[in-house]
């Protein structure tokens, strides 16, 4: 019987001092760590906040940001990883309210808490909105101070 699960040498290398590893689980491409402040795919960190989503299938993990980029980590036995992933992505957010916009679609206004304990606002426009419409961002950030006041963020 094991008394101490030691993290490996490789898994503590691999994140920042300040992070503090979560959970782990190595694939093909190198280890998958999850720590209290973000997501560790090999040499990518990507801090919880910036995780719109992540998505696990039989061969692993893919990631997409807040900004759209989409990272894969194949985990043939993902232990823990999963678990921790949602539950950091869903820490991360304060919240997420859907604002209707126009006739053509609407807003999801994300507030997400930073590392730093600050709150960061983003617009998830529907699918086929030019979010560099100026009309349509001048509705957005009118509902985001409707919810930014309703909410109290």
């Amino acid at each position: 019987m094991k008394l101490f699960n030691r993290t490996p040498a490789g898994v503590r290398a691999a994140v920042a001092p300040t992070d503090r590893v979560l959970t782990y689980a190595e694939g093909p491409g190198g280890y998958v760590v999850a720590t209290d402040k973000a997501l560790y795919l090999g040499e990518t960190r990507l801090p919880w906040f910036r995780i719109d989503r992540g998505v696990w299938d039989e061969e692993g993990l893919t990631v997409v940001t807040t900004e759209g980029r989409t990272f894969r980590a194949p985990l043939p036995e993902p232990g823990r990883v999963p678990e921790a992933v949602r539950e950091r992505v869903m820490a991360s957010i304060v919240v997420s309210q859907y604002a209707p916009l126009d006739a053509r679609g609407g807003v999801r206004l994300v507030a997400r808490r930073t590392d730093d304990d600050q709150v960061l606002w983003e617009f998830v426009f529907d699918a086929g909105m030019d979010p560099q419409d100026p009309g349509l961002r001048a509705l957005a950030e009118q509902a985001l101070e409707e919810t930014r006041r309703s909410f109290g963020v």
